[in-house]
């Protein structure tokens, strides 16, 4: 179990690596492993063939020397002295002799009919797989390393060797008559040879390197690519990711808002309609009564008594109407679609200071020249009811209304220097706080109060990135 466990960790390494160095160590052992087997191949061939090609030169050359010595072969058992002696004094000087560290001559039953280690000739052996191959009519050539010399004159001569077994044919009949088996000083041979073997791993080590640096070239270019676009697709899901945390974020918020704004529209309407019936409704019925009363249809009611109800009814119908109009004042906006914030703000504190006679100083800093509808209104509810809570509970003292400007952001902030209140106090369905807060988070914004005395703080920010999106 801990070993699947352990496996399992690999793989999971292994698949997280990049794609690139995946293929480096794969593409760079199996590479390795085909210019291995690939160069040995190639070089067993070429020592082969170069063997083989010497070696018949040699063959041809030996053959051009002591063909003409030799009697027939086909007849001859045995060879007398005097060709003995000639093989000797041929095979032993001058530039034959040079070359040659032993030489043998084979009969088909395998005995030494001449051998310049005098003490095998004349002996039978068994025939190996090189002289039956050289009976079979084929020529055999192994080249020896120093170390691997099998003879006692073979050693002695403390050189490579190229042992060829070299069929004698029958002129006119081709047959194989006999085997020369001789051993020629190789070192030059095995410097060829060295050479040889040499450049063809150069040349196939070098062209391995190069087709795998092509391959990993382009796999480096496409991996680059994966990674650049894995890269940034991985960016794109964070992004939506982002995007899809704040859209819950504000959707959560907005349906609060909704909800919010649902039950303050029902109290709003409420209280609307009991300012209605404590207020003009009242006022019109006691005009009403006033005009059922006896007083002004008697005959009786002198006109002096008579012209006062009048003027009680119609200062009652006055009043009723004047409320009405204040009424209707508060709950109808005035013309801001094409004004700046600049223009609302002075707008609204100048309203207030008509209706309520007390002074508010204002403070604007960068307002910006353009702004959505909603927030425009969201700020002119904003200030004119923070206004409205400062006269009425901090009783106009000190009112102030300030503006700034950061980045993107805009900040209001409405203070006063009343007594201040405790927040616990309020209802959460309180008109007043309630509805501010749920107007300006509807637009993404931010609503926060201070009501510590001495005096009342309420700050609303609002990004302008935001209010454009809500």
């Amino acid at each position: 179990m801990r070993f699947l466990v352990h496996v399992d960790d690999l793989i999971r390494r292994w698949n997280s690596q990049p794609l690139a160095k995946q293929f480096l160590i794969i593409g760079g052992s199996v590479a390795a492993a085909a210019m291995l087997v690939v160069g040995a191949f190639v070089t067993s061939l070429i020592e082969e063939a170069v063997t083989r090609n010497s070696a018949a030169t040699t063959a041809l050359y030996v053959d051009s020397v002591i063909a003409p010595l030799l009697p027939d072969m086909q007849t001859t058992q045995v060879l007398d002295d005097s060709v003995a002696r000639a093989l000797d004094e041929t095979l032993g000087q001058g530039a034959l002799g040079d070359r040659l560290a032993s030489f043998r001559l084979w009969r088909a039953d395998g005995t030494v009919l001449y051998s310049s280690e005098k003490a095998m000739v004349g002996r039978k052996y068994e025939l190996g797989p090189e002289l039956t191959a050289a009976f079979d009519g084929g020529m055999v050539a192994r080249f020896m390393p120093l170390d691997e010399a099998d003879g006692e004159t073979e050693r002695l001569s403390k050189s490579p060797l190229l042992e060829i077994y070299n069929p004698l044919l029958q002129p006119w009949s081709g047959e194989v008559v006999a085997v020369s088996e001789f051993h020629e000083i190789a070192d030059e041979f095995e410097q060829s040879l060295n050479r040889a073997r040499l450049h063809t791993w150069i040349a196939v080590a070098g062209f391995t390197l190069a087709f795998f640096v092509a391959l990993s070239a382009i796999v480096l270019r496409g991996s680059r690519t994966i990674e650049k676009q894995r890269h940034a697709l991985g960016q794109r899901v964070d992004e939506l990711s982002a995007l899809l945390a704040q859209n819950e974020a504000l959707r959560a918020r907005l349906r609060q808002a909704s909800q919010r704004a649902t039950a303050l529209n029902e109290t709003l309407l409420r209280r609307i309609g009991a300012d209605l019936h404590d207020g003009p409704a009242q006022l019109v019925a006691y005009a009403s009564l006033r005009l059922d009363s006896n007083k002004l249809v008697s005959p009786s009611t002198p006109a002096e008594l008579r012209e006062r109800e009048i003027a009680a009814i119609k200062g009652s119908l006055d009043e009723a109407m004047n409320e009405i109009r204040t009424l209707c004042n508060g709950l109808v906006l005035p013309q801001i679609e094409t004004a700046s914030l600049r223009e609302i703000l002075e707008r609204c504190v100048r309203a207030h200071e008509q209706r309520t006679g007390t002074a508010v100083d204002l403070s604007m800093s960068g307002p910006p020249e353009r702004l959505s509808a909603s927030a425009k209104i969201c700020v002119y509810r904003f200030v004119q009811e923070a206004l409205n809570n400062a006269f009425r509970h901090g009783g106009g003292i000190a009112q102030r209304v300030t503006q700034n400007t950061n980045g993107d952001k805009i900040t209001v902030e409405v203070a006063d220097g009343g007594p201040g209140f405790d927040l616990s106090e309020v209802r959460p369905t309180s008109l007043g706080l309630a509805g501010l807060k749920g107007r300006v988070e509807s637009l993404g914004g931010t609503f926060e109060i201070n009501p510590n005395a001495p005096g009342t703080i309420v700050r609303m920010s609002l990004g302008l990135e935001e209010m454009e999106q809500a």
